[in-house]
């Protein structure tokens, strides 16, 4: 039987422990920074898209001044960070209206920063998963349910 050579036996184990500290220690790509700063344009981007479709004239995003706000489902402020469900509040204004309107929306967050955003049944201004048209053709209502990807590295 062959003997380990102790030397490689020691510096394979220090090449692991210094790769489980280097994943133990990396810095998590979801945070809800970084979803924030993808929800808010992506929702803004919608928001002009459909107007479009609706035959509306598009809103500058001065205008739409859409901001988000976001929390890991059952984590605290500190420890929101990581794939998994979260609850974002996205802020944003519309033309004629005085005050900015506040929807709620579920995301379910992968690992590599692609989200679906599903919005909160009870936010009665943006209608369900369809809407009618002025003509009275049903829309897809892409404001209700979408989809985004957001950079987990931080460059």
């Amino acid at each position: 039987m062959r003997r380990l050579d102790p030397t490689l036996t020691l510096a394979g184990a220090a090449v692991i422990a210094l790769v489980f500290v280097a994943v133990r220690h990396r810095p998590e790509g979801v945070t809800a920074a970084r979803i924030e700063e993808a929800l808010a344009p992506t929702f803004g981007n919608l928001v002009n898209l459909q107007r479009s479709r609706l035959g509306l004239p598009e809103i500058g995003s001065g205008v739409l001044q859409a901001a988000a706000q976001c929390q890991k489902a059952g984590a605290t402020a500190r420890a929101s960070r990581g794939a998994g469900e979260w609850t974002c509040t996205l802020r944003w204004s519309s033309p004629g209206q005085r005050l900015a309107l506040r929807d709620t929306y579920d995301l379910s967050v992968t690992p590599d920063g692609c989200f679906a955003a599903t919005a909160d049944g009870s936010e009665a201004h943006l209608g369900g998963p369809t809407i009618k048209a002025r003509d009275g053709t049903s829309l897809t209502n892409l404001l209700y349910r979408f989809e985004g990807c957001f950079d987990t590295t931080g460059r």
